[in-house]
């Protein structure tokens, strides 16, 4: 029933376009599976789309023929267990893709998949060179991202740079924490959890794995999970006790939480999203974790009032290339669509700026490494609002800095004469 489900999320994914999580918690639901089932089905599921150019290189070298869709997906779930699956027997990925095949009620390439599979299990130490090494079609094909981006990691960070945050996109995504210390401290919450602390960020923890969120430690509001880059971010805003803070785009919390906590629980964090849904994560969280000076209302950034905020923090909505090891679809989005997201984010932060009180911060943030939402975007602002300067800019990489992609810029505005 995993490969199954796995199969089936595939072919969702494939004919909606949906988003991979909201498919796999669906199929999943419908099949109910649960433990090591619905794990195995998961894993099977994204892996298969973190490295789907490469399946279907190497089903390429071995099938000849048009392959009906649903074939297609047997045989990518089969070649991603035979390649990056060492628990899983070659022979039990053969076995098992066969009779997914006729229990999918196409008896008529249960050969042809038996037969592939077959090869490329054989041959899985000798398998063809994926052509063009050294060029970026080359790097697309091995970590299955898009021509297009690759080129422009590239061009950002060189090919070897490039190949490193490309490997980092298709590896595990670890899962951080920041600890609460209104209600703890990091020592006592590490060895509670066996976590490990994160160099460099005081509080940031990385988890060892299992589900936290039943642990008397998340109950009682000791943590709440962040990556140490969105954590970066709140620190170098620098909130403080009293402030005045607005967080804008504010799902699913993290930041908002982050600075509640920083403020000692003293002073204001007014925490704003579009989505009514999403917002009431915030709420939840805040309650969960106790922090009282958290507000939550549903409001588009677009109606930001003026100047009442000492900090802004502007996580604005954006391609989300640094995340694509935790959302793997993300690399599968259309470049039209996310090539129009900068003039989005100049028209919010533009209306977000007005929120910023003379001798008051703006942050601007976003989960990308892609220059034209990032620097483009701070630049072109900065050069038309002169009350603004910038006081720190960044760019976090996977590789480099073991964090999630992110770009934040610190602004200030200058009081008034």
């Amino acid at each position: 029933m995993p490969r199954r489900t796995a199969a089936e999320a595939l072919e969702r994914f494939r004919r909606d376009g949906a988003w991979s999580r909201q498919v796999m918690n669906a199929v999943v639901k419908k099949h109910g599976l649960e433990g090591r089932d619905a794990a195995l089905a998961s894993r099977l599921f994204y892996g298969t789309l973190q490295n789907l150019a490469l399946c279907d290189y190497y089903i390429s070298c071995y099938a000849r023929g048009k392959l009906e869709p649903k074939v297609r997906d047997i045989l990518r779930l089969g070649v991603y267990q035979i390649l990056f699956m060492d628990r899983i027997p070659v022979s039990a990925a053969v076995s098992e893709s066969v009779k997914l095949t006729r229990s999918l009620g196409y008896d008529r390439a249960a050969g042809l998949v038996n037969a592939v599979l077959r090869r490329i299990g054989g041959e899985r130490d000798d398998l063809p060179e994926v052509p063009g090494i050294g060029t970026a079609a080359y790097l697309s094909v091995k970590y299955s991202h898009p021509l297009w981006m690759t080129e422009e990691l590239i061009s950002l960070r060189g090919y070897d740079g490039a190949e490193a945050v490309l490997a980092c996109d298709n590896e595990d995504a670890p899962v951080y924490i920041q600890t609460n210390t209104l209600k703890t401290t990091p020592k006592a919450l590490a060895e509670a959890l066996g976590a490990a602390p994160f160099e460099g960020v005081t509080g940031c923890l990385q988890l060892p794995g299992g589900d936290f969120t039943k642990t008397p430690e998340f109950l009682a509001g000791q943590f709440y999970v962040q990556d140490p880059a969105a954590r970066m971010a709140v620190m170098a805003a620098d909130p403080k006790p009293g402030m005045r803070v607005l967080d804008v785009c504010a799902a699913p919390g993290g930041k908002s939480f982050a600075a509640a906590v920083a403020m000692e629980d003293r002073g204001a964090v007014i925490s704003r999203d579009i989505s009514d849904s999403k917002l009431s994560l915030v709420m939840d969280g805040a309650d969960r974790l106790s922090l009282h000076i958290i507000e939550c209302s549903q409001r588009d950034a677009r109606e930001t009032e003026a100047g009442g905020y000492d900090l802004v923090i502007a996580d604005l909505p954006c391609s989300g290339l640094g995340v694509i090891r935790k959302k793997p679809d993300i690399r599968y989005r259309e470049k039209a669509e996310l090539d129009r997201l900068p003039e989005l984010q100049t028209e919010l932060l533009e209306a977000v700026s007005r929120g910023v009180k003379p001798g008051g911060r703006l942050l601007y943030s976003t989960c990308t490494w892609r220059r034209r939402e990032n620097e483009a975007v701070t630049e072109a602002f900065l050069k038309t609002h002169p009350g603004f300067e910038k006081s720190l800019e960044r760019t976090f990489w996977p590789d480099i800095d073991g964090t999630d992609g992110f770009y934040i810029c610190r602004m200030e505005r200058k009081n008034e004469i």
